[in-house]
């Protein structure tokens, strides 16, 4: 038996999900929110909860049980700039999302969701490759204009 695990990636208008056993996906579904749902909540944290009863609704509509998961992974989000890899939620990442530290981004619910799932059912969760992945050499933050770095 191999390794399941949720995948979560949430965007402005939809929630992507992918369950996976090791490499092989067993099912995806994006989940699409209108507009005038998003519209009701004040920030993109405040729809956190709006988000995962969709997720878990949607994974009680497959049958599926969710104490299978060993590890839940979500988008990251706009942390600070670090180097590409897997990072695991831990409170001051989520602390860092919920702030926005480097801004509101739909993506910052991914290690949210993922925290709050993987510990309801107390398995791990991750975030891998957040959007602020910072590698540039030196030099190529010279964009040729000074007051301008990359």
């Amino acid at each position: 038996m191999g390794k399941k695990s949720l995948i979560i990636n949430p965007g402005s208008t939809s929630t992507k999900i992918g369950v996976f056993e090791d490499e092989t996906l067993l099912f995806d579904e994006t989940l699409r929110h209108s507009t005038e749902e998003i519209a009701g909540y004040a920030s993109i944290v405040d729809q956190k909860d709006f988000r995962k009863d969709i997720i878990m609704n949607f994974l009680k509509e497959k049958d599926f049980d969710i104490k299978s998961l060993d590890f839940i992974v979500g988008r990251g989000g706009m942390l600070k700039p670090i180097p590409g890899g897997t990072y695991e939620t831990t409170d001051a990442l989520v602390e860092d999302l919920k702030a926005g530290v480097s801004g509101q981004h739909a993506s910052n619910l991914g290690g949210i969701l993922a925290r709050e799932i993987g510990d309801s059912i107390g398995v791990p969760s991750y975030i891998v490759d957040p959007v602020v992945v910072d590698e540039l050499m030196p030099i190529a933050r010279y964009s040729g204009v000074p007051e301008l770095p990359r």
